[in-house]
C-alpha cells in the first residue's frame, strides 16, 4: 500500500520545488485563487466553521456512485489556499478512502511548523468537518 494519493504526492512534489517559504506561501495562495467559487445560499451560519479565527465556509454533498464533493470559501487568502489543499486531497473520493487518508502529509510539506496556532486551530476543524461528513455517510 503506498503511503499517500496520487494528489497528495502531487503537492508533496509541488511544495518541494520552492526553496523558501515566501514562495511557498505565494503558492498556496494561487492555489487559493482556483478553488471553485461556493453557492451564495451555502453561505449560512450553519456552514460556519468553528473555531478559524477567519471567515470559512464548509458544506458538503454526496455523489450518486458514493463519493462526496466539499465545498469551501475563506475571506482570507492563505486560508483559501489551505481550503485549495484539502479540497484537492479530500474531495471527490469516497468515504473510506477520506477516512483512509494519512494528513501527516502536512508535515511533509512543512506546514504544521509554518502555520500559526490560530490557522492551524481552523485546518484542524476543516479536517474535523471534512472527516465527520465522511463518517456520516458510512453510518
Amino acid at each position: 500500500m503506498k503511503e499517500y494519493n496520487d494528489q497528495i504526492n502531487e503537492l508533496i512534489n509541488d511544495f518541494s520545488f520552492f526553496e523558501n517559504w515566501e514562495d511557498k506561501y505565494q503558492y498556496l495562495i494561487d492555489l487559493g485563487r482556483n478553488v471553485p467559487a461556493m453557492s451564495e445560499e451555502l453561505k449560512i451560519d450553519e456552514n460556519k466553521l468553528k473555531g478559524c479565527q477567519s471567515v470559512v465556509y464548509f458544506s458538503n454533498s454526496f455523489n450518486s456512485d458514493g463519493s462526496i464533493t466539499y465545498m469551501a470559501t475563506s475571506d482570507a487568502a492563505i486560508v483559501q489556499g489551505l481550503i485549495a489543499l484539502m479540497l484537492k486531497v479530500y474531495s471527490g473520493k469516497k468515504p473510506q478512502e477520506i477516512l483512509d487518508i494519512n494528513i501527516n502529509f502536512l508535515e511533509k510539506i512543512g506546514l504544521d511548523e509554518h502555520l500559526s496556532p490560530t490557522r492551524k486551530n481552523g485546518l484542524s476543524s476543516l479536517i474535523s468537518s471534512i472527516k465527520n461528513a465522511a463518517k456520516l455517510k458510512l453510518i
